[in-house]
């Protein structure tokens, strides 16, 4: 999880995460050498009196200043638009979780395991702070179990008001509508516990519907369904 000194991103536990990381270092990369290089510049014409005639009237200098910007936004766009579609990709999935956004707390269904004609369903509410080993204002008190290394797809609707299901370790954000369904694909590659919070300003008490997520192996996540269908 994040912590307090820290000034970039939370470690991924995603493929997608790990390529937008990858990506948002690309991209400062690059500005830090236009900001340096504009910036030299700036500088050396502010020290400089004298005028070059160069750069009042220049054909190769214009195409320069052409051909390298639009070299630049290409090396950005090309990673950017394959991110965008892997976001939406959405063949492939194994598991479906329903995530209903309520005030203030979020209620999931496990659509793929049934037992006597009911699905597995879980609430999740904010823990009291007050209670050892628990994060303030994130921790809750059912935990949505995702076997690791498994495509997963999340509908995220609400019963209410606008929130968002969000969980910056995984890589997804997606906006919960009332009467409307939302979809975002992830896969976690590696086990651990990833907290998120609702991304939306849907009220006073915003801040306490927070989303716990806990990637663990496949035979303890079967184990888990088990005990949660018994």
């Amino acid at each position: 999880m994040i912590t307090w000194n820290q000034w970039g991103f939370q470690d991924g536990a995603s493929p997608v995460m790990e390529e937008i990381i990858f990506f948002h270092d690309f991209t400062l990369i690059i500005l830090r050498i236009i900001l340096r290089g504009v910036g030299v510049i700036l500088l050396g014409s502010l020290g400089n009196k004298r005028l070059q005639s160069g750069l009042l009237s220049g054909h190769l200098l214009e195409a320069v200043w052409t051909f390298f910007p639009a070299l630049i936004l290409l090396q950005i766009v090309v990673p950017s638009l394959l991110l965008l579609y892997a976001l939406e990709e959405s063949h492939g999935r194994a598991l479906s979780l329903k995530a209903a956004g309520h005030q203030w707390y979020w209620t999931y269904e496990y659509s793929d395991f049934w037992l006597n004609d009911k699905s597995l369903e879980l609430e999740a509410y904010i823990k009291p702070t007050a209670r050892p080993h628990s994060l303030r204002l994130l921790e809750v008190d059912n935990r949505v179990v995702l076997p690791i290394g498994t495509q997963t797809r999340t509908l995220v609707t609400s019963a209410d008001v606008l929130h968002a299901w969000a969980v910056p370790a995984l890589g997804v954000k997606a906006d919960a509508c009332p009467g409307r369904l939302n979809q975002v694909h992830f896969m976690a590659n590696r086990p651990g516990v990833f907290y998120g919070q609702c991304s939306e300003i849907c009220g006073a008490n915003h801040r306490f519907i927070p989303i716990g997520v806990e990637v663990v192996n496949t035979p303890a996540f079967l184990r888990w369904v088990r005990a949660n269908l018994e």
